[in-house]
C-alpha cells in the first residue's frame, strides 16, 4: 500500500508556508524566533491554580457537549460588560480553540459550491477550512498603500448569488490593522442587505495599541455576525486548546452537530481555566497587553530606521507587518535569507496571500531584548 490511496487533496498538497515555518521552528535552537504567534507568556499562575484545583476536586470528566454552563454564562456577562452586547447561553458554544469553532460553523452552512468570501492577506487556515467545508474561497486583495484595510467597497464587488459568508480579521493578522466603527457599519450593511453571514475572528480584540479601539461588528448586524474568539492570545493559553463560537442560536445548534462528530466536548481543565480566567479578565490580561504594545511600539519605531526596511502602522494585534521589497528579494527569499545570515526566523508575507508578498510577519512574542538583539543584527545586513 503507498500514499495513492490518500483522497486526491493530500496526495500532492499545496505548499503551506505558514505551516512549514511553524514546523521549522519547533526544530531550530539559537534562533531568534519571530515567527510563531505565541506569547512567550507563561499562563498567568491563577489561571493554573484553579484549573488544578478543579481536577483535584474530580472535573475530569465530559462536559455538555455545548460546554460548561457556567462558562457559556461568563462569555455572554463579559461581552455584556465589556461591549454592551447581550447574549444567550444558547448562542455560545465552546471549542476546542478558535480554528475550531470557525471550521465548525462554516462546516454547518456551507454545501458545495457555496462562496465565503475573505480578504486579504489573512490567516491561511481560513482558505482552507472553506475548502474542507465544502465552499469556495473568494479572495479580496488588500493594499499596502492604506494599510491593507479590509474596505466593504472591494468586498462587495466579489459578492454574487453564491455568496454566503465573509470571514474578517481584526486586529488583523498579519497586517496589524484595526478596522474602524464607519468601516465596520460598511460591511455591516452589506451583509444585511446581501443576507449574508460575517465571521468575525476577534482573537486579538485585547490586542489594540493606546488611540485605537475595537468594537466588535456584532455591534452593527447582531443577527448577521458569527464570532470567533478563545483564550489562546489574551491570556497566554495557546496549548490549553481552548476557544468559542457566538452566533444565532440555529447556527449554534447545527454547529453543536458537526462537533458532535469531530470532539464532542472541549477538554474539561481547560474550560475551567478559561472561566477564571474571563471572571478575572481585566487584572489577568492587562500586563500581557502592555507588554506586547511596548514591544510593537519599539518595532514601530526602530525598523524603519533600518534603509531597506518600512513597517505598515501598527494598530493592533501581536505582529509587524514589515515591508522588504526595498531588498529586491521576494518574501520567502528574504525570510530563508534573513535566517541564514542573522539567525531571525520570520513568516514571508506570502503564507497570507499574494498581496503580502513582498512583506514578512514579525512575532513581538520575544522580551523586549530579544527584539532588541534581532533589530541590531537586522541593521549590520545589506543585500
Amino acid at each position: 500500500m503507498d500514499s495513492s490511496i490518500l483522497s486526491k487533496t493530500y496526495q500532492q498538497p499545496q505548499s503551506n508556508i505558514l505551516a512549514d515555518v511553524c514546523a521549522l521552528a519547533a526544530k531550530m535552537d539559537n534562533v531568534i524566533d519571530l515567527s510563531v504567534g505565541d506569547p512567550n507568556f507563561t499562563t498567568p499562575q491563577p489561571i493554573i491554580e484553579a484549573a488544578f484545583e478543579k481536577a483535584k476536586q474530580g472535573m475530569t470528566h465530559y462536559t455538555a457537549a455545548e460546554g460548561l454552563p457556567e462558562l457559556r454564562q461568563a462569555i455572554c456577562d463579559f461581552y455584556h460588560s465589556k461591549y454592551q452586547l447581550s447574549f444567550d447561553p444558547a448562542q455560545v458554544l465552546i471549542t476546542v480553540g478558535a480554528e475550531h469553532a470557525l471550521f465548525i460553523a462554516l462546516e454547518a452552512i456551507l454545501d458545495p459550491g457555496d462562496e465565503v468570501i475573505v480578504p486579504e492577506p489573512c490567516f491561511s487556515p481560513y482558505l482552507e477550512q472553506v475548502k474542507m467545508a465544502g465552499g469556495t474561497p473568494v479572495i479580496v486583495d488588500g493594499k499596502a498603500a492604506d494599510g491593507f484595510k479590509i474596505d466593504a467597497a472591494e468586498i462587495a464587488k466579489k459578492v454574487t448569488p453564491k455568496t454566503k459568508a465573509i470571514v474578517i480579521n481584526t486586529p488583523n493578522n498579519p497586517s496589524g490593522n484595526v478596522m474602524t466603527a464607519e468601516e465596520e457599519q460598511a460591511l455591516a450593511k452589506l451583509a444585511i442587505d446581501h443576507n449574508l453571514l460575517i465571521f468575525s475572528d476577534e482573537i486579538y480584540a485585547d490586542y489594540v495599541m493606546p488611540g485605537k479601539q475595537f468594537t466588535p461588528i456584532a455591534k452593527f448586524a447582531p443577527e448577521n455576525t458569527v464570532i470567533v474568539s478563545g483564550m489562546s492570545k489574551s491570556f497566554a493559553m495557546t496549548g490549553w486548546r481552548i476557544g468559542y463560537l457566538i452566533g444565532p442560536d440555529w447556527l449554534i445548534r447545527a454547529a453543536n452537530d458537526v462537533n458532535d462528530a469531530v470532539t464532542f466536548s472541549a477538554p474539561t481543565m481547560s474550560q475551567e481555566g478559561a472561566l477564571y480566567g474571563l471572571q478575572h479578565h481585566d487584572e489577568l490580561v492587562a500586563p500581557i497587553v502592555q507588554a506586547f504594545q511596548k514591544r510593537l511600539s519599539y518595532l514601530q519605531e526602530e525598523l524603519p530606521k533600518i534603509s531597506w526596511l518600512d513597517v505598515s502602522p501598527v494598530e493592533g494585534s501581536i505582529y509587524v507587518f514589515a515591508d522588504i521589497r526595498a531588498t529586491g528579494l521576494n518574501s520567502v527569499d528574504f525570510a530563508d535569507q534573513l535566517l541564514k545570515k542573522a539567525g531571525i526566523l520570520v513568516v514571508p508575507g506570502l503564507a497570507f496571500g499574494k498581496c503580502g508578498e513582498g512583506f514578512v510577519r514579525i512575532a513581538a512574542t520575544q522580551p523586549l531584548d530579544k527584539l532588541e538583539e534581532a533589530v541590531e543584527k537586522m541593521k549590520k545586513l545589506t543585500w
